[in-house]
């Protein structure tokens, strides 16, 4: 693999006198390609120690992959797509669920026991075993998605391509992503928390403790918490104006699951309709 990541750095270092039609060139960039679409690597995954690494070059791989990619009509039973990327396949010895009208591009993984409603997932994502990825949810490029994670109905998870050191969205294992949620920007989720219903969380926005009124972060929800979408005051010199955040509004201890009664009893208490 270190071979490869040579190989990929060098053909971007030249990407520039590329022919389209070169194939020992298109042949390493397919193989890293089919890395990420198989799992045996990932563009990024958390560090272990609350940070996200990033492995650029095959960042690199998938930007070299469209430059030297050509359009083409690509046809799967009655549908009709014209597009550089083809569309994955072979889902049953995946062990993967896919329901009619879902789609994800090749050099996506997911992994087995992942059940896909009518959905997308894009190059370079990555879901975890048993994943839902919900009807109309979107999994950007390159976005990191954990184990037994529920992304809802609509919900928006944002990608990243460029630059390639930038870190994509990551949501950790035993997540619940209520419905028309949006994370991106490097926005990360931990480990077992849930997001309610229609929050919005970027790398910017502000993540709050709704115990102290203190701020925890930015873009970052942490582990086994209960966050929804709130507002907090600013003023500026045209008048006063409510700012979105998120706000944690209870901890959950490790491990504790949050069954769908007991979530909604914690949002109704704080006005929050799911």
């Amino acid at each position: 693999m270190s071979d490869l990541q040579v190989q990929i750095e060098e053909l971007w270092t030249r990407r520039a006198d590329l022919s389209v039609d070169d194939a020992g060139a298109n042949a390493a960039i397919h193989a890293a390609i089919d890395l990420l679409d198989t799992g045996q690597s990932r563009v990024a995954e958390p560090d272990g120690s609350g940070g996200v690494v990033v492995y650029e070059w095959l960042k690199l791989a998938i930007l070299l992959l469209f430059r030297q990619s050509q359009m083409t009509t690509i046809e799967m039973g009655p549908f009709e797509f014209t597009d550089k990327i083809p569309l994955k396949a072979g889902w049953a010895e995946r062990r993967v669920r896919v329901v009619p009208g879902a789609q994800a591009r090749w050099g996506s993984y997911q992994g087995p026991g992942v059940v896909m409603m009518p959905s997308y997932t894009n190059i370079g994502a990555y879901v975890g075993d048993n994943t839902m990825i919900d009807t109309w949810a979107t999994v950007g490029s390159c976005a990191q998605i954990g184990r037994n994670v529920h992304l809802s109905g609509g919900v928006g998870i944002g990608g990243v391509l460029e630059p390639p050191n930038a870190v994509p969205v990551v949501i950790g294992d035993d997540c619940l992503i209520g419905s028309r949620c949006i994370v991106a920007e490097g926005a990360r989720v931990g480990d077992g928390a849930v997001l309610g219903a229609g929050a919005v969380l970027t790398g910017s926005i502000p993540v709050i403790d709704a115990r102290t009124g203190e701020e925890i972060s930015r873009g970052a929800v942490p582990d086994w918490c209960v966050a929804v979408q709130a507002t907090r005051p600013k003023v500026f010199e045209g008048g006063e104006y409510g700012l979105p955040c998120v706000l944690v509004l209870k901890r959950l201890d490790p491990g504790e699951r949050h069954d769908k009664s007991a979530l909604n009893d914690v949002l109704r208490r704080h006005g929050v309709t799911t």
